[in-house]
C-alpha cells in the first residue's frame, strides 16, 4: 500500500469519527432546541438525584397470610410493568414480610404512577348490565389505569338460583337499585377494596363513562399468557393503520375463554360483552363477535397507539397473585447524593491521571495517541449515554459510573498492545510506517479477542442481575464497544499519521521509537532498524535468535515449513 493511500485512509476514518461526533451533538441540539426533552446532560439514578418512593401493602381477607412465594411474584410483575414505561434504575424490593416498596428516580410521569397504583388483580367477568353514568361527561379511550378509589357494598346473593355467570337472576332487587343510583362521577370504592370474585360487581369504567352490573370472575389475569399493541391486518396480510390489543391466554384459560364466548356470541348487547377489571374497575368491556377456541382474541375499538399499547400493558401485566394499596407515596432524597459521585468522579480522574502519567514515562511521544484515545472514548460514550437519557429514559447510577472508571483500563490496554506489537516490528527492523502496518495487523486481533471476553462478561451479568448491578453491566459493555470503535477509527489512523511526522518517524528519543530504549541493533535512516554489516558474526547471529525468539508459534512453524521446502527444492 502506498504513503499516499494509507494517509488518505487515515484520514478518511477520521472524518467519519469527526462525523459522528458532529451527528450525536446535532441530535441532542435539536432535541434542545425544538423542546422535545433532550439536554446535554444525562439523567441520573435514583441514588445519585432521589425520587418517589411508593409503599405497597397487600389487600387480605380476614384471617389470610401473604406467602413469600405470592410477594416475589408480585415484585417481579411490578418490576416488568415499572420498565415496560420506559424508566430505568429503578428499585423494586420488598419490606418485611408483607410491603412491597418501588422507587423511581427523579419525578416520574402519571401513567408509570398509576400503573404502579394499578395493583389489584385482574379478572374477567361478563357484562350483566350496562349503561351511562348520570354523571358522565367525557370518555377516555383507552386509559388503562384506573385511579384509585370504592364500592357499595352491594354482593348480596341473589333470590333465584342463577344458571350461568351472565344469568340476569344475578341482578338482586338490592344489586339494582344500587346500580340505579351509581353516580360514577363520584367516590363510590374504597381505597383497596377486595372484591368477592364469586358474587357480581357493580362498578364503572376508568374513565367514568359507563355503569355496569358484572357477573362472578370467570378468568384470572394470571390465565394471560401474552398480550401486545400492533395495528390490523387484512386478510390479504397487509397492515392498516387501525391499533388493536391483541391477547393470547395459556392452556386453563383458552378453555374458559372458548366456554365465555360460546355463551356469550349469541347474546345480544350488553350481554355479549366481556369486561376486564383492574383494581375493581372496567379497563375495556368489548363485545363478543366470534365463538373464539383458540386462546388468542383481539380487542379492537377507538385506539390509538399510546392508548393500545397502555392497555397491553395493564393486560400482561396486571395479574398479580393478591391485591396490594397505596400505604405510602413520597419524594426521597438521592440516597447517595453528590459527595459520593464526587468520590467516584475523582477515583475516575486520578485513575487517568495513572495511566497518562504511566502513558508518558513508557511511551513517550506516544503519550499523544493515549491521551486522544482516552479523549475521544470519553466524549463518544458521554453523547451516547446522554441520548439514551433523552429518547429511552435510561439514567446513570454510581454502578453506571464505577463501569465507565473501569472502562479507562480497557481502553488503555488496547493502545498498550497496539504499540507494543509496533515496536515488535521495529526491532525486526522494520521502517515505522511498515511496523504500525504489520503492528496493527498483529495488534488488532489481541484487541477484538480481549473486548470480545469482556462485552461476554457485561452482556451475562447485565442478563442474570437487576437493579444497580445492571447499570454497572451496561457502561461496561457500551464502553467496551467504543473502545473498539475508537481503536479501529482514531488509534490507528492517527499513528498512520504520525508516522509520516519526522518527530517519529527518525526515531527521536521522546517519540517513543528510539533505537536504544527499544534495544534495537542499530538505526539508520527513517525509522529503519537492521544489523549493521560491521557488526561481529557473532553479535549478528546472536540478533538472530533474539529475533526468532521473539516469534509466535504460528510464525515459528511457518518459517521452519518455508525452510524445509526451501532445502527440498
Amino acid at each position: 500500500m502506498s504513503d499516499s493511500s494509507v494517509t488518505k485512509g487515515a484520514r478518511k476514518r477520521l472524518t467519519w469519527l469527526g462525523g459522528i461526533v458532529v451527528v450525536l451533538i446535532g441530535l441532542i441540539g435539536l432535541g434542545t432546541v425544538t423542546g422535545a426533552g433532550a439536554s446535554f446532560v444525562p439523567k441520573l439514578a435514583l441514588d445519585l438525584q432521589g425520587g418517589t418512593q411508593i409503599i405497597l401493602a397487600p389487600q387480605l381477607a380476614d384471617g389470610q397470610k401473604v406467602t413469600e412465594e405470592q410477594l416475589n411474584q408480585a415484585v417481579g410483575i411490578i418490576r416488568q410493568r415499572v420498565d415496560a414505561t420506559g424508566v430505568s434504575e429503578a428499585s423494586v424490593k420488598t419490606q418485611g414480610a408483607n410491603n412491597i416498596i418501588v422507587e423511581i428516580p427523579g419525578t416520574p410521569d402519571e401513567t408509570t404512577l398509576k400503573l404502579i397504583r394499578s395493583s389489584a388483580k385482574l379478572q374477567f367477568r361478563p357484562v350483566i348490565l350496562a349503561s351511562q353514568s348520570a354523571g358522565a361527561a367525557t370518555t377516555s379511550t383507552g386509559d388503562a389505569s384506573p385511579s384509585p378509589s370504592a364500592s357499595p357494598k352491594t354482593s348480596s346473593k341473589p333470590s333465584a338460583a342463577p344458571t350461568d355467570a351472565s344469568d340476569s337472576n344475578w341482578v338482586s332487587t338490592p344489586i339494582k337499585a344500587a346500580y340505579d343510583a351509581l353516580d360514577c362521577s363520584k367516590t363510590f370504592r374504597e381505597p383497596g377494596q377486595v372484591d368477592d370474585p364469586t358474587l357480581p360487581l357493580i362498578t364503572c369504567d376508568t374513565s367514568g363513562y359507563e355503569k355496569y352490573v358484572l357477573g362472578p370472575v370467570e378468568i384470572e389475569g394470571a390465565n394471560i399468557a401474552d398480550a401486545n399493541a400492533g395495528t390490523i391486518t387484512t386478510s390479504t396480510g397487509a397492515s392498516t393503520n387501525t391499533w388493536a390489543v391483541n391477547l393470547k391466554f395459556d392452556d386453563l384459560g383458552t378453555k374458559q375463554f372458548s366456554a365465555v364466548t360460546s355463551r356469550l356470541y349469541p347474546q345480544t348487547d350488553p350481554k355479549n360483552r366481556f369486561a376486564v377489571t383492574l383494581d375493581g374497575y372496567v379497563i375495556t368491556a368489548p363485545s363478543t363477535n366470534a365463538v373464539i377456541t383458540g386462546g388468542s382474541a383481539q380487542i379492537t375499538g377507538s385506539f390509538n397507539k399510546l392508548s393500545s399499547k397502555a392497555l397491553a400493558d395493564s393486560l400482561k401485566y396486571g395479574s398479580l397473585p393478591i391485591g396490594f394499596e397505596v400505604q405510602s407515596q413520597e419524594n426521597i432524597s438521592a440516597t447517595l447524593g453528590s459527595e459520593q459521585l464526587a468520590s467516584g468522579l475523582l477515583a475516575g480522574a486520578i485513575g487517568l491521571l495513572l495511566v497518562i502519567i504511566y502513558s508518558i514515562f513508557q511511551y513517550r511521544g506516544l503519550a499523544v495517541v493515549t491521551i486522544g484515545s482516552l479523549a475521544v472514548a470519553a466524549i463518544l460514550v458521554y453523547l451516547i449515554i446522554t441520548i439514551l437519557s433523552w429518547r429511552q429514559g435510561y439514567r446513570l447510577s454510581l454502578a453506571g459510573v464505577a463501569g465507565l472508571i473501569v472502562s479507562i483500563g480497557i481502553t488503555a490496554d488496547s493502545f498498550i498492545v497496539y504499540f507494543e506489537r509496533v515496536r515488535d516490528e521495529l526491532r525486526d527492523g522494520r521502517s515505522v510506517g511498515a511496523a504500525v502496518e504489520q503492528g496493527w495487523k498483529r495488534a488488532i486481533r489481541t484487541i477484538i479477542v480481549s473486548g470480545s471476553v469482556s462485552l461476554l462478561a457485561a452482556v451475562v451479568l447485565y442478563l442474570l442481575t437487576v437493579g444497580n448491578v445492571r447499570g454497572f453491566a451496561f457502561t461496561l459493555g457500551l464502553t467496551t464497544l467504543v473502545d473498539l470503535g475508537v481503536a479501529m477509527i482514531f488509534t490507528h489512523p492517527i499513528l498512520q499519521l504520525l508516522a509520516k511526522v519526522n518527530f517519529f518517524s527518525s526515531g527521536h528519543p521522546w517519540s517513543g521509537f528510539d533505537s536504544k530504549a527499544l534495544g534495537a541493533n542499530s538505526y539508520i535512516g527513517r525509522g529503519q532498524f537492521r544489523t549493521a554489516k560491521n557488526v561481529p558474526a557473532t553479535k549478528a547471529a546472536q540478533a538472530s535468535k533474539e529475533a526468532a525468539k521473539r516469534q509466535t508459534i504460528a510464525e515459528r512453524k511457518a518459517a521452519e515449513k518455508s525452510a524445509s521446502a526451501g532445502e527440498n527444492n
